[in-house]
């Protein structure tokens, strides 16, 4: 968001991206995809990930532990 704010400053991207070090094609990407966003648009974005993140984890862990029971019980059957 810093980025994009500078640019739309006036700042050069190619200065912003060799201070960031990232390459132009991933300024214009976040260009992309956050132009539009507010700060309280990419905080409620971060935790909506972050929320996701811990989820996939849960699910994956309940899979696993299901799995395991499963193939316990077939082997007392």
């Amino acid at each position: 968001m810093h980025a994009l704010r500078q640019a739309e400053a006036g700042k050069k991207v190619g200065d912003i991206c060799r201070e960031l070090g990232v390459s132009p094609q991933a300024f214009y990407s976040w260009k992309r995809r956050f132009a539009g966003l507010g700060l309280t648009e990419l905080r409620e974005l971060r935790q909506l990930r972050d929320e996701n993140r811990k989820l996939k984890t849960l699910v994956a862990d309940l899979t696993l532990d299901k799995h395991i029971l499963q193939e316990v019980l077939s082997k007392k059957a």
